[in-house]
């Protein structure tokens, strides 16, 4: 079946290649008649193009000429010319897919090719990077090319002014990090006015570079904005000093290859004792649970130097994929301050989670995403299965030179540190400029110390040196340069050789460890040999890795038996090389398995952060808003009725005098009674419905003053607001503790499916009655002014 696969992959991949092979050849004709036209000429293409396209013509009938176009915009605004290889990539995203192609080989100027064509249509193209910096050099670089052509180009980062991100969305082509766009999605569903959205427009087309990093690596972790919430500080710090007398396997349990912790009865017992509490499960004490397990997490799963660093006071996440400082982002739910607390920083207020999506489903936003990476295809089925895109490996324009050599394994990390340090002592000695990849900042800083044993001269670039990367980049590849660096070694940046470099083999990429990916292990590799420069890449890795020791310690005691090593620790083994590939396989797995479970779980509240935001987005754009009150009112008054008389209990048995009383709180227009016999729900239903029917059409006399209209916009919006909040809240907790349930023998998912449809089933209901009491409010002066006048008008009368 395997091979069935790799051979249909292959056969479409080399379909693909061939097609665009013949398309590439016509954009090649037309290059000398486009040489010859004027600057005007070329620019007034694009009005050409527009026209063209109002007429009926199809966008695929444009490709040919259009790429010709940008090719000798190119020309003349940056003095680049794309490489035939570089239109095969155009033509790759063009169709919604992912062009692989390697380090070097000038995936910036790919996609100024399917952006300026799909920016013809009028409806906006993004361009999404994976930081900040990459977006404003691309808008700089890229955008003045489209610029020389006729169209707008915005950029959207963090900090801008309502109107300057409205400018920038409203622009042909706009430039971001992937984040922002995300997080301005949230926000412009919780504003108040259609003028304070970011985004003007439907979603159309996007290109994310290093799309890996992006739709795989940040995926485990939500967007997420957050509120402040008030929690007692003393809370944190009380249950950190708890937590240190928690021991391993007698209080509770910690997975290393899942990343996660349960408490065993030891434990359960201790934080019982300690809080004076008879049952840590009842739902009373849910919150102090919560808490405990927090700082029980932050303990065990979190390590400075590794997922955090402690900066001027303050704890600041690390991304544990591209080894960068996450600025802005904190872990929600209390786990940033159980950190805080665990280390003795000030504790920052919580935060609470306001508005929250998976990457995975904010990019399925977009009707048609397609991608750029030098790494895609380890992870080929995952954007088949998630997205529906095909990774099509675009030929290297030069022949690849780099020799990757087999790994060299060691039996204990520190044999390994020793070779490693004896490596860079040669090349460092010959010239040779070496790349030390490693996985930590805490390991890097580790390799720093045996060089400094070494007198090896180095920098050294991780999220503590961010400031500084570009610089070291740039001279990483000099004679006689050491360079130290985490996964955060210049994605997007490539490393140049000096002078006399190439003579000397080129760049040397040393890696420390594998990573839990191969995909991140080739992304090291690909810093050495880019445009056919020589270069040599090799992994030192020990059985005592990090990795190993998550994934395989079982399977690892017994194997060391037979391992025998060289006077160095160095293991010759075939069958050690295979077994730490099958442990990173594993781990890939595993990775994928938990990016699958979080998307399966956001996909519940996916579906109803569907419903509310279009039910938000129809109340904020309607100038009409009293009939969606009408119909929460009718919803709130059925939900009331059938309540308090359920179809389980008789007639006789129902609360017919409290149902009055919560009627007449919502129907203050007459004085609500049930009169006659009550045999069956209809004789209930009926004169409710036809007492809510006489207040609807007292409403609606209402209906031409702007000031009710507005009136009844700002309640049905704070009344989803706040239920919204709420189920979020909910749903959080549901999805924390349907693990403490799976003793019931029932799937956790299932739980997750069956009590959040309830959740939501209850929020809408309370949206309705919220919305049906809160109306009662502005609608009461004229209710008054009513009666009032109505008085008057009796009192007249008698006289």
């Amino acid at each position: 079946m395997l091979k069935f696969v790799k051979k249909v992959i292959g056969e479409e991949q080399d379909r693909r290649l061939k097609k665009y092979g013949k398309i590439v050849a016509e954009i090649n004709k037309r290059e000398a008649d486009v040489e010859k036209l004027s600057d005007a000429e070329l620019q007034h293409k694009t009005i050409e193009f527009k026209e063209r396209l109002e007429a009926g013509t199809k966008l695929d009938d444009l490709t040919v000429e259009a790429f010709a176009v940008v090719r000798e915009a190119a020309k003349r605004v940056l003095g680049q010319r794309h490489y035939d290889v570089q239109l095969m990539g155009g033509l790759t995203l063009l169709e919604g897919d992912i062009a692989e192609m390697a380090t070097g080989e000038g995936k910036t100027l790919v996609a100024s090719l399917p952006s300026y064509l799909k920016a013809l249509e009028g409806k906006g193209v993004h361009v999404i990077t994976v930081n900040e910096y990459l977006a404003r050099r691309d808008r700089e670089m890229i955008g003045e090319v489209h610029e020389f052509l006729g169209l707008t180009v915005g950029l959207n980062v963090p900090m801008l002014s309502a109107p300057e991100k409205q400018a920038a969305y409203r622009a042909d082509i706009t430039y971001g990090v992937g984040n922002e766009f995300g997080f301005d999605y949230l926000r412009d569903n919780m504003v108040y006015g259609t003028n304070q959205r970011s985004r003007q427009r439907p979603y159309h087309y996007a290109i994310v570079d290093e799309i890996d990093s992006v739709l795989i690596d940040e995926a485990k972790t939500p967007l997420i904005i957050a509120g402040k919430t008030s929690v007692n500080p003393n809370l944190y710090h009380i249950c950190a000093k708890l937590s240190k007398s928690f021991q391993e396997n007698e209080d509770y349990v910690y997975d290393r290859e899942a990343k996660s912790v349960s408490f065993l009865d030891g434990g359960i017992t201790k934080v019982e004792r300690a809080f004076g509490v008879d049952n840590l499960y009842d739902l009373e004490h849910q919150t102090l649970y919560h808490y405990v397990i927090q700082a029980l997490r932050a303990r065990v799963m979190f390590k400075r130097d590794v997922e955090y660093i402690i900066d001027k006071g303050e704890v600041k996440l690390v991304d544990m994929f591209t080894g960068r400082i996450m600025d802005g982002r904190t872990l929600s739910d209390g786990l940033h301050q159980a950190i805080e607390a665990k280390e003795g920083v000030e504790i920052t207020e919580e935060n609470k989670t306001q508005a929250t999506v998976t990457v995975q489903n904010y990019f399925r936003l977009y009707p048609m995403l397609s991608g750029m990476t030098g790494t895609a295809r380890t992870e080929k089925q995952e954007f088949e299965m998630l997205y529906g895109m095909t990774v099509i490996a675009i030929p290297p324009n030069k022949k690849r030179l780099r020799d990757d050599r087999s790994d060299r394994i060691f039996a204990t990390v520190e044999q390994k540190y020793i070779a490693v340090a004896k490596k860079v002592r040669e090349l460092y000695d010959q010239k040779q400029p070496v790349l030390v990849g490693t996985t930590s900042i805490i390991q890097s800083e580790t390799i720093a110390q045996y060089l400094d044993e070494e007198e090896i001269p180095y920098e050294i670039l991780n999220a503590k040196s961010v400031e500084k990367e570009v610089q070291l980049i740039s001279l990483a590849g000099q004679l006689g340069q050491v360079t130290i660096a985490t996964n955060m070694a210049g994605r997007g940046t490539d490393i140049m050789l000096g002078d006399g470099v190439k003579e000397l083999g080129g760049l040397f990429v040393l890696g420390t460890e594998k990573h839990e990916s191969r995909r991140i292990d080739n992304q090291l590799r690909g810093r050495a040999g880019r445009q056919g420069d020589p270069g040599t890449t090799e992994f030192y890795v020990s059985i005592e890795d990090e990795m190993m020791k998550r994934f395989a310690r079982e399977e690892l005691e017994e194997w060391q038996k037979s391992l025998t090593a060289d006077e160095h620790g160095q293991i010759e083994s075939k069958e050690a090389g295979a077994f730490i590939d099958k442990v990173q396989r594993m781990c890939e797995d595993l990775n994928y398995a938990q990016r699958e479970y979080t998307l399966k779980l956001d996909d519940v509240v996916n579906e109803q952060r569907d419903v509310i935001y279009k039910l938000r987005n129809k109340v904020l754009e309607t100038r009409e808003a009293l009939p969606f009150v009408y119909e929460m009112i009718k919803g709130a008054t059925d939900e009331l009725v059938k309540k308090h008389c359920p179809e389980y209990q008789l007639p006789e048995e129902w609360d017919l005098h409290d149902l009055q009383v919560q009627l007449n709180h919502i129907l203050p227009h007459e004085d609500f009674a049930l009169e006659g016999e009550i045999e069956s729900l209809d004789d209930v239903l009926g004169p409710v419905r036809e007492s809510v029917a006489r207040y609807i059409e007292w409403i609606s006399k209402y209906e031409k003053r702007p000031a009710v209209q507005n009136d009844a916009k700002r309640v049905l919006l704070i009344s989803i607001d706040v239920r919204w909040l709420s189920h979020l809240d909910d749903m959080n907790r549901l999805k924390e503790g349907i693990g403490l349930r799976s003793y019931q023998q029932e799937d956790p998912m299932r739980i997750y499916l069956r009590e959040g449809f309830e959740f939501f089933e209850k929020t809408y209901a309370n949206i309705q009655k919220d919305t049906a009491f809160q109306m009662l409010r502005p609608l009461r002066p004229l209710l008054e002014a009513e009666k009032k006048k109505a008085s008057e008008a009796a009192a007249t009368t008698e006289d």
